[in-house]
């Protein structure tokens, strides 16, 4: 692609906010260097990975590329043999540090550990190796980037311990000289020189105090003199240091030589991170952009719907609808100032250039692109004054310049063409241009003022308008963009609408030519009819809508009438087919019962019986009416006092009047240890009770089980609460769910540091009500909340 285009379309801002999400110092210098590809199977690939890498974001959240230190310098030494140095070995282990967790994050989705499905992403993330037993040996050795752990080797854990040794012995020795040497010294404190410990001596006691001379204060007043006694100590101090220096060289060697023998793997991880985090920037600018992979085709063909320009505020940016490409291969835009016509061509050659390049593009599903090997455009105001250049100049060079290099493989965005110069020769010479255009097949898009051009457009095959549409009453533009529709330049309403008084308006109209005038008033007829024509749509749509949901209610319901009716059809035949075998099982018993007494002489009695059993069983088959329970009496408050015993129906016990009925009729009654308050029409008399069908207790918990569903919510917030409150109140909600049948609920206790999670997840084991839990899913809460399963 041609710098110019990307400068003119803005494709630089784009690259910088798609820098700015990346970490790394190389993912940022990958996306610095992102440039459209003309190639399918390189658009294709890039255009899935940001999809892929969009879709991890999506389920498992955000993923850092932090800490991601340049190696590359390091493995170039390692290659020619040379040791690395404290610093460069923790920066190795930073990346693997990183390996680690970035392979983690791309090998499970979160859910039981459920690994993900494969995707362009899977290899990226398989073939990383986090060199484990490497990387704990370097955190082993080296504890920061100036200090190497004892441990590190059993040679300079001794070496240090002898200087540990050493320096206890001077110091015991410098102590006792401070005591017996108080007046001599300048201070009495302990200082170094040139790595040796010293004493801080007075000037006129240098011949009196035994010792090497190592410097003196800027007065002279003071030299820092070595006690003779302590020499031979500071000499084996010296050669200790000299010895811990060449164990520690000797052990940043050995790790070298260790890391040597994984520069593959170390170079692969870093560049692996590295382009992971240039996809995942592209997928995070498609998050903040709201964006979509665009479809490709290599036909020409543009079928943008509800296209956004990602410069503009999302919350002032109109969308927009363009096609071109299958019918026409050139659309002409015309329409007042300030009414879209530039950021409709920029919107298309900037989305083209973004998914060229791999980018989502802020547009709804299913938006088509065409692939261009060069994006030419001629917007804004060219006019050089260095150059010696005008508007109509500049405008024209760089035209020039399009019609030299332009070929069907190239899309052409004009702004403003033939303007800057005479409107008849301007139109006339633009004309020319979008004929050679159009005879070349080259896609193009252009906006002009001018009348010949829109008439151009209606007369020419494969040509076809388009305008932005503008509100007259409120001199506003609205930013859509209406194919097949020329733009009116409104000059006449819009000056009205601003108070030119009217005779100058009409002295106007009749200046210019009746063909104008009569084009003017058509495509005012034509804009008309259009939006007559979108509001009856948009009526049939309601319309077409509402029929369509009432028609699936409907068959909603003959569905469940059918599956009803077969169902209670299926039940009545299986009940009568039982009733009849029941019937025919008990007549053959009968039967058979009576040819035995027949044939023995069985007695009288035995007989009758039998068949008095007969006569009831066939009385019940038949339905007869049975004897109805008398209605239950009813008590009114001045029949009712203090002590009375009571019935409380809904609950099935019997209590005693602990208050009279207030107002309301509500009163309590003491049930036991339950005291509680009821409504008298709960209540019945005691004596009642005798003659009343008794209450079962599946009843009784079956009215508490639909108390409690009605009630009880199926997820617990404990976010905030310590442990014990949270288990506390966990505990009560776990019986009340039970009791209510609920199948499933959700515990809601955050990410936090863990203590909450664990605590809940060891109580929810132990709990006779849990059938099972789990951690929530991507649209669940993730690791914030737990799904449990009851019993």
């Amino acid at each position: 692609m041609n710098d110019k285009s990307l400068r003119t379309l803005e494709y630089n801002k784009i690259i910088n906010m798609l820098t700015e999400l990346a970490a790394s110092s190389r993912g940022k210098e990958l996306c610095e260097n992102l440039l459209p590809h003309s190639e399918l199977s390189v658009i294709m690939r890039l255009q899935k990975e940001t999809s892929d890498a969009q879709s991890r974001l999506l389920r498992k959240g955000n993923i850092s590329f932090s800490d991601i230190h340049d190696i590359r310098p390091s493995l170039m030494r390692l290659k020619v043999g040379s040791a690395l140095n404290a610093i460069e070995l923790l920066r190795i282990s930073s990346i693997l540090d990183t390996t680690l967790r970035i392979k983690a994050y791309g090998g499970y989705t979160g859910k039981d550990d459920e690994e993900v499905s494969a995707d362009s992403l899977t290899e990226h993330f398989a073939g990383l190796e986090p060199l484990t037993p490497f990387n704990n040996e370097i955190k082993r050795c080296i504890i920061s980037e100036e200090e190497i752990a004892d441990d590190a080797s059993p040679a300079l854990k001794n070496i240090r311990r002898l200087i540990r040794n050493i320096n206890d012995k001077i110091h015991t020795e410098l102590s006792s000289i401070l005591t017996s040497s108080r007046n001599m010294l300048q201070e009495h404190i302990i200082t170094m020189r040139n790595g040796r410990y010293c004493l801080p001596v007075k000037a006129e006691f240098k011949n009196q105090f035994q010792g090497m001379i190592h410097d003196q204060s800027s007065s002279g007043s003071t030299l820092f003199i070595e006690p003779i006694a302590i020499v031979r100590l500071n000499n084996e101090l010296r050669e200790l240091a000299i010895q811990e220096q060449a164990e520690i060289e000797k052990i940043l060697a050995a790790l070298s030589e260790t890391a040597a023998q994984y520069i593959n793997e170390l170079e692969y991880n870093y560049n692996t991170l590295t382009e992971l985090d240039f996809i995942f920037a592209r997928a995070k600018l498609s998050l903040k952009m709201k964006g979509t992979e665009p479809k490709f085709n290599n036909h020409g063909i543009i079928n943008l719907k509800k296209a956004r320009h990602p410069l503009i505020d999302p919350k002032q940016v109109v969308p927009i609808d363009v096609r071109i490409g299958r019918d026409y291969n050139m659309l002409i835009i015309t329409g007042p100032n300030t009414g879209g016509k530039t950021v409709t061509l920029k919107t298309v050659g900037l989305l083209t250039l973004m998914g060229q390049a791999g980018l989502h593009i802020p547009a709804f599903d299913n938006s088509e692109l065409a692939i261009f090997k060069e994006v030419y455009a001629d917007i804004g105001d060219e006019q050089s004054i260095e150059q010696s250049l005008s508007t109509f100049s500049a405008h024209m060079t760089n035209i020039v310049t399009i019609l030299q290099n332009a070929d069907k493989d190239s899309l052409v965005l004009l702004d403003e063409l033939g303007a800057g110069t005479d409107p008849t020769e301007g139109a006339a010479l633009a004309m020319a241009i979008l004929s050679y255009l159009n005879k070349m097949g080259i896609r193009t898009l252009a906006t002009t003022h001018y009348s010949e051009l829109k008439i151009y457009a209606l007369s020419t095959e494969g040509v076809m308008n388009a305008s932005c549409e503008f509100d007259v009453e409120t001199l506003r533009p609205t930013y859509r963009l209406l194919i097949g529709i020329p733009g009116k330049s409104n000059a006449f309403a819009i000056s009205k609408k601003l108070g030119l008084p009217e005779f100058i308006i009409e002295d106007a109209k009749t200046r210019i030519g009746r063909q104008d005038r009569t084009f003017e008033d058509l495509i005012s007829d034509l804009e008309n009819s259009r939006k007559t024509i979108e509001k009856e749509q948009e009526e049939i749509s309601r319309y077409k809508a509402e029929i369509e949901r009432l028609k699936n209610e409907l068959s909603k319901k003959n569905e469940k009438i059918e599956a009803n009716k077969e169902r209670i059809l299926r039940e009545a035949k299986e009940q009568a087919a039982k009733i009849l075998q029941e019937a025919k099982d008990f007549a053959d018993e009968s039967i058979r019962k009576f040819n035995r007494w027949m044939q023995e002489g069985g007695n009288i009695k035995d007989m009758e019986a039998a068949r008095s059993q007969i006569r009831d069983r066939l009385s019940e088959d038949e339905g007869l009416p049975k004897k109805k329970d008398k209605p239950a009496k009813k008590l009114s408050p001045k029949n009712l006092k203090v002590g009375d015993t009571v019935f409380v129906s809904s609950l099935g016990i019997k209590g005693t009047v602990s208050t009279l009925p207030n107002a309301k009729g509500d009163l309590y009654v003491q049930m036991g240890i339950l005291r509680s308050l009821v409504n008298i029409k709960d209540l019945e008399p005691a004596e009642e009770e005798e003659n009343r069908p008794a209450i079962s207790s599946s009843t009784q918990s079956g009215k508490i089980r639909m108390s409690k569903s009605a009630s009880i919510s199926p997820e617990l917030n404990l976010i905030g609460k310590t442990v014990d409150e949270a288990l506390f109140e966990l505990d009560k909600y776990l019986d009340d769910a039970y009791l209510a049948h609920l199948p499933q609920v959700t515990i809601i206790h955050g990410r936090g540091t863990g203590a909450l999670r664990n605590a809940i997840h060891s109580y929810l084991k132990r709990s006779k009500y849990v059938k099972d839990f789990r951690i929530g899913g991507y649209n669940e809460g993730n690791t914030g909340a737990t799904i449990v399963e009851l019993k």
